[in-house]
């Protein structure tokens, strides 16, 4: 059964009541497309719309072996006003030429608002995108068995680092201008989305353990948004960095473009920082829960940052994962206590934002352990200072060579 039929089963199985889970099931859709950026829309579930387009164009290239050669075209494709390169199949080509570019309601000044304002706070979103968001994935059970028995839950350095290439593009400051690299970037995501979404229901062991027939749906992509974006804002209000609403705004901007360039359709992007914390409340917080797949992930993440000299021990490190996530993950994830360390992160830590936001003339007195670890915490996902482009992101040919 091709993916198309798949999906109208599963479609109608839904309206049926008859789709089971294998664990926790998704709480059932109940948001309103009047709080999109369309302002509209069928109110269809999430969980089952794909993108049926890309995957098609995919999966064949996939059973024809055209992959490699097509993996070899669009490593010469990297800044959003290159032309598209030769030797891609012509509907691929069809395909790219159509999403290349920017929606009609994108706002060139909010994205490079947006940009300034990732380079101003980058000290805070390292540690919260890295330590915060990286490690929130291992406990979203969707998105980390889909990972582990994917072709990249074997290596996960690369995994990590090609992960890390999409949010550099992003976050550049010309990353949504001709110039930048971040359309180019969510296009190839979109192209290896729809490979794993091929080839992962081939794979018995995820088969096995998920409660999905097809992965990577509109809504795991906005869960996976939540654990990004939405959280980021929350913790950096919470930390009281300040934050006036323009920036917030247009923070939330480049992530509705983002969403958008990765195939969410519109009535499902957030248009207000309300309206995406409604979403984040039911379709994040609710399934959040410890899985095999994700115990193994953290350790992987977290033994690879440790490789990194972050001028701290590991029992720091893991207090850090505990204080910008929380002791119920924490424990989750089984990560030993350092009690020592923990006292110094949420003593010091406050001061030091308050130290580097001007809001406090005294330097805490871990003013520097806490500045060279993130500085040492940036240049691990910086791949030792380099751009994440070095890393390149390419569609795959198979799942976790144990699958």
């Amino acid at each position: 059964m091709d993916n198309l039929s798949r999906r109208k089963v599963l479609s109608l199985s839904a309206a049926l009541g008859l789709v089971g889970a294998a664990g926790t099931a998704a709480p059932a859709w109940a948001w309103s497309p009047t709080g999109s950026v369309a302002g509209a829309g069928a109110g269809t579930d999430p969980e089952y719309v794909w993108d049926d387009e890309v995957d098609q164009l995919v999966a064949s290239l996939i059973e024809k072996g055209q992959v490699p050669a097509v993996n070899t075209a669009l490593a010469s494709w990297v800044n959003n006003n290159d032309p598209l390169p030769g030797g891609l199949p012509a509907d691929l080509t069809a395909y790219l030429k159509k999403v290349n570019g920017l929606p009609s309601w994108a706002d060139p000044a909010k994205l490079a608002r947006a940009a300034d304002f990732n380079r101003r706070k980058d000290t805070y979103l390292f540690v919260l995108y890295g330590l915060g968001s990286g490690i929130m994935s291992t406990v979203i059970p969707r998105e980390a068995k889909s990972v582990y028995w994917s072709a990249g839950g074997a290596n996960m350095k690369d995994r990590a680092a090609k992960t890390f290439t999409f949010g550099y593009d992003l976050a550049q400051l010309k990353g949504f201008g001709p110039t930048g690299q971040f359309v180019v970037t969510a296009n190839k995501t979109r192209l290896v989305h729809a490979g794993v979404r091929h080839l992962l229901p081939q794979s018995p062991h995820w088969s096995a353990v998920t409660d999905e027939s097809i992965p990577i749906s509109n809504a795991d992509i906005l869960v996976t948004f939540h654990s990004l974006g939405t959280y980021v804002r929350r913790r950096l209000l919470d930390w009281k960095v300040p934050f006036p609403a323009a920036d917030q705004e247009a923070f939330l901007h480049s992530w509705q473009v983002a969403l958008h360039l990765l195939g969410v359709r519109d009535e499902y992007i957030p248009k207000s920082w309300a309206d995406a914390e409604a979403q984040s409340a039911q379709v994040l917080t609710p399934i959040l829960s410890p899985t095999t797949e994700g115990i193994e992930l953290a350790e992987d993440l977290l033994g690879l940052t440790a490789q990194v000299d972050l001028g701290v021990t590991r029992g720091f490190l893991n207090e850090f994962v505990r204080y910008v996530l929380s002791d119920e993950i924490g424990d989750w994830l089984g990560l030993k206590r350092d009690y020592a360390s923990a006292t110094l992160i949420r003593t010091v830590w406050p001061a030091f934002i308050l130290f580097r936001e001007g809001l406090s003339p005294v330097a805490p007195g871990a003013f520097y352990l806490f500045d060279q670890f993130v500085r040492a915490l940036a240049m691990a996902f910086l791949n030792n200072g380099t751009s994440g482009t070095t890393t390149p992101i390419v569609i795959p040919t198979g799942n976790r060579p144990s699958s």
